[in-house]
This record gives structure tokens, C-alpha cells and sequence, in this order.
């Protein structure tokens, strides 16, 4: 990872913007669309800054970055603080997608790919499901319990696969709905190299769904770093006979 992915909260937060033409106007649009107040030059108590000039930008940029601002040059990313992504926008839910600089048409393609996939009331599910969270923890009052209810229902074909343009609509049916606790279940990744590139696209998505993470001490870090950060990881020279509840999974490492 190049860099560090976040999402910055510039609601009544002042922006410096120093350009003109369409790229300046493009990113004043993108400021204002996110709550933030657009000012042509610095200002006290502003954090971030573009620039979209031509000529100057570098000694602009050098100038507010003194002022200790963190900035981004329209189309000089070596000269960037941080960049702008390509965005899918179904509000709360929002989809970044980074290629670093590299390629903004990149980005966009991914972005178009992306939006055709995604229903127009992903948001409405995301809504729907935070006005919930009293009901659910009432339901499952322990996290590990709450946590694996809700991966099997936005799983695919789930109760409220986020793929269904419905799905919100179902949110209170689920809650009422009489399911029963799934016991433990144990999956076996037999490795067939230390590269993680080298996973398979189950092995990739096993590990981030798994609960519990079995392996040898042997297995790389490269690769216990495809599961999930708050998986349990238990170093251990075979799989556990009787695993833990929700899903467990052991890391057979390649031959040798």
C-alpha cells in the first residue's frame, strides 16, 4: 500500500483552492460537495490545499506546505500530499478508488465498473442498518455473535445482500427472524507458495471473513496479513479438533 486511504471530513471546513479554469473548477465543486468552504488563498485555520495552476504550482505548493498545510497539485503527483480518488457515491456509503497518481483514467474506469454494479439504495441499506444497531445488540448482545449475524446477512444471497436494491426494506424482518446459532465450522487453505499473490480468490476470501486463524509458526506474515486485523490468530502445529464458534480456518503450509 502506497498510501494511507482515509476519509476527511471538511463540512464547514475552510479549503485553500489556487487556480482557475476547469480542473480548479472541478475541485471547487468536489470541496463544496463535501460541506467545505473554498477560499482563493490561506487563511487561518485551514488544513488543506490544491493547487491547479500551470505555471507556479510547484512554488505554491512549497509556500502552503510551509504554512503547514498538506496539498495536492492537479496533475503533479510527485508534488502531492495526497490525491483525490475516484469516487462511488451512494451516500453514507462512499467507494475511493486511488491509483496514486498514477492514472486518473485508470480510476475512472474502476469507478464506471463499480457503479454498475452497486443498487442506487446501498445508502438506504447502510442507513437502515446503523438505526438498527440498539435492536441488534439487543438481539446479540456479544460482539463476536452480532458480528457473524450480520456477515451472513450481507453475505451474497444473504438476507441483506447489499447487492439487492430491497435489501432495506428488509432490515426489520431480519431482526424479527428466528435463526439459529450456526455452530463452529473449520476450513482448511492448503498454501502452494509464501507469496500472497499466490492466493486464490477463496483462499482471499476466507480470510477475510475468518474468525479464528490456525497455523504453524512457519506460515509468513505476508500472509496472515490477508485476514482480518481482529481475527484471532493460534499458532499451533495442527487444526483444532473442536473449533471455535463462527468460522475457523487452518493454514496448511506448501510442501516443501
Amino acid at each position: 500500500m502506497h498510501q494511507l486511504p482515509i476519509f476527511l471530513n471538511l463540512n464547514g471546513r475552510t479549503v485553500v483552492l489556487i487556480g482557475e479554469g476547469e480542473a480548479a473548477d472541478a475541485k471547487a465543486r468536489l470541496i463544496e460537495r463535501a460541506g467545505g468552504r473554498v477560499v482563493p488563498a490561506w487563511e487561518q485555520g485551514a488544513t488543506i490545499a490544491f493547487v491547479a495552476l500551470d505555471d507556479g504550482a510547484e512554488a505554491a505548493a512549497t509556500d502552503l506546505r510551509a504554512r503547514g498545510l498538506l496539498v495536492n497539485v492537479v496533475d503533479r503527483p510527485e508534488l502531492c500530499d495526497f490525491t483525490t480518488p475516484a469516487i462511488v457515491d451512494r451516500a453514507p456509503v462512499t467507494i475511493a478508488i486511488g491509483t496514486g497518481g498514477a492514472s486518473a483514467g485508470l480510476a475512472k474506469a474502476i469507478r464506471q465498473r463499480i457503479e454498475a454494479l452497486l443498487p442506487a439504495r446501498l445508502g438506504a441499506l447502510a442507513s437502515a442498518l446503523y438505526a438498527a444497531r440498539a435492536a441488534m445488540k439487543a438481539r446479540w448482545p456479544a460482539a463476536a455473535d452480532r458480528r457473524r449475524a450480520i456477515d451472513a446477512a450481507l453475505a451474497s444471497g444473504g438476507a441483506l445482500d447489499p447487492l439487492d436494491d430491497d435489501a432495506a426494506d428488509r432490515v426489520d424482518a431480519w431482526l424479527a427472524a428466528d435463526g439459529a446459532t450456526r455452530p463452529g465450522r473449520l476450513e482448511t487453505i492448503r498454501l502452494t507458495s509464501a507469496d500472497p499473490d499466490d492466493l486464490t480468490l477463496r483462499a482471499a476470501r476466507l480470510l477475510g471473513e475468518a474468525d479464528h486463524i490456525f497455523h504453524p509458526a512457519r506460515i509468513p506474515a505476508a500472509i496472515l496479513d490477508r485476514a482480518r486485523a481482529d481475527a484471532v490468530r493460534h499458532p499451533a502445529e495442527a487444526p483444532p479438533a473442536d473449533p471455535p464458534p463462527g468460522l475457523s480456518l487452518w493454514l496448511a503450509p506448501p510442501a516443501a
